[in-house]
């Protein structure tokens, strides 16, 4: 019996391990174990996107600040903080952040990462879209959506909202960013495993 170590990214080959191709080895592996790490980037990004609104612009034009029993606005305390970029960073950040949340959740593969990527990347060029699109998006939300907090709002995003190709842009950027930080901090990237084989 001998040990041989080889570096998992998810490949194994029969040339890399001296073994049958299907390695049952590989099924032992957790593999519904939340990513902590994925999770505080798109929490911390979340975050980041949020100063956009609670700096660079007026409250009135956010809901959760229009709404906000506390005075949590620094629109008019401090500086344009983001410039050009605070008009771009809300689409990125958006896209960018569910995913790395709800991968770190849920996905444990390149294959679960590549359909989250692609659904946030719908959820929120259709958003977009909506805007373009107003009338029609108007008329797709149903009607028990008054009076509930948050879905309340979503004739006047669409009604409100400017369409932009390049947040449209930004949304692309936001998703394959995000599948990249997802590959670099999946799990076993790179880990050191032992197969005994005789």
């Amino acid at each position: 019996m001998g040990q041989k170590y080889v570096y998992d990214k998810f490949v194994l080959t029969k040339k890399a391990t001296s073994l049958p191709y299907s390695c049952p080895v590989m099924s032992s592996f957790p593999s519904n174990d939340m990513n902590k790490t994925q999770i505080l980037i798109g929490a911390t990004t979340l975050l980041l996107g949020s100063l956009v609104y609670l700096v660079d612009r007026p409250p009135d034009q956010t809901y959760f600040l229009y709404f906000s029993k506390i005075e949590i606005s620094l629109h008019s305390t401090l500086p344009n903080l983001f410039g050009f970029l605070g008009n771009l960073l809300p689409a990125f950040a958006h896209v960018f952040s569910f995913i790395l949340i709800t991968a770190g959740i849920i996905a444990c593969g390149k294959r679960d990462y590549l359909t989250v990527c692609l659904s946030w990347l719908i959820v929120d060029w259709t958003f977009e879209l909506g805007q373009k699109y107003s009338d029609l998006a108007v008329k797709l939300i149903p009607g028990w959506f008054a009076g509930i907090p948050i879905l309340e709002a979503s004739s006047g995003y669409f009604r409100v909202g400017t369409f932009d190709l390049l947040d449209m842009a930004a949304i692309l950027l936001g998703a394959g960013a995000a599948y990249f930080v997802l590959m670099k901090t999946r799990a076993g990237f790179p880990r050191k495993i032992s197969l005994e084989h005789g």
